[in-house]
């Protein structure tokens, strides 16, 4: 149950159910379970967009704890090591870290885009993001589409260290060449980390206004 709201981010009682052939009284009690030791937690559903009437559905996501369970073992080393090289060399260096740790961006990018190019750039980065432990998806909204990463292996680090938030917004922008706006990140305690990446319409338009 908690992986598959790993991999499929925020979920309300019913989306797990579909997925794992179970009924919504045996979904419901593994979610009461894992609310109790602290694995998930219930939030009120984000609404992108203009909201319906009624209260907004509830949702469970992942905890910090829950989230321990998944590649986060290393993470205590990973906040000393970088603490010493901020202390050493400052903020330029942690950045020139952040920087180097997301090269494969730009390298699997083109050899993603390379080997299935009927991908949308958001499939492919999709697909690059999921490759390191990402558990990346694409939604798709009117103003353009949004790479989201259910999971954030570096988290709790950047919640720390946010340049390493910053440097995947740098190396997504300049695969891409655009802006893209980063909307929520798990390191400061949203359910998924999400980027905007507009249409090439939208980034038109947009650019003309700024002219």
């Amino acid at each position: 149950m908690a992986e598959s709201i790993l991999e499929n981010g925020p979920s309300t009682a019913a989306d797990p159910a579909a997925g794992l052939d179970l009924t919504a009284a045996a979904v419901r009690r593994h979610l009461d379970h894992l609310t109790e030791d602290g694995t998930v937690e219930a939030r009120d559903q984000k609404v992108y967009g203009n909201r319906g009437r009624g209260r907004p559905a509830k949702v469970f996501a992942l905890t910090d704890a829950g989230r321990d369970a998944f590649d986060q073992q290393y993470d205590d080393l990973a906040v000393q090591a970088l603490r010493f090289v901020a202390e050493t060399g400052g903020d330029d260096a942690v950045m020139e870290f952040a920087r180097r740790r997301v090269a494969f961006v730009e390298r699997d990018y083109a050899a993603v885009t390379a080997e299935d190019p009927t991908l949308s750039p958001a499939e492919a980065l999709a697909k690059v993001f999921s490759a390191e432990g990402y558990a990346a998806s694409v939604r798709t909204l009117p103003i353009g589409d949004q790479l989201c990463q259910q999971h954030c292996p570096v988290s709790h680090v950047a919640h720390e260290f946010p340049q390493l938030c910053e440097a995947e917004t740098e190396a997504i922008g300049r695969v891409l060449g655009t802006h893209v706006q980063r909307l929520a990140t798990i390191a400061h305690g949203d359910g998924v980390c999400t980027t905007c990446i507009p249409t090439s319409n939208t980034s038109s338009s947009t650019q003309k206004e700024k002219a």
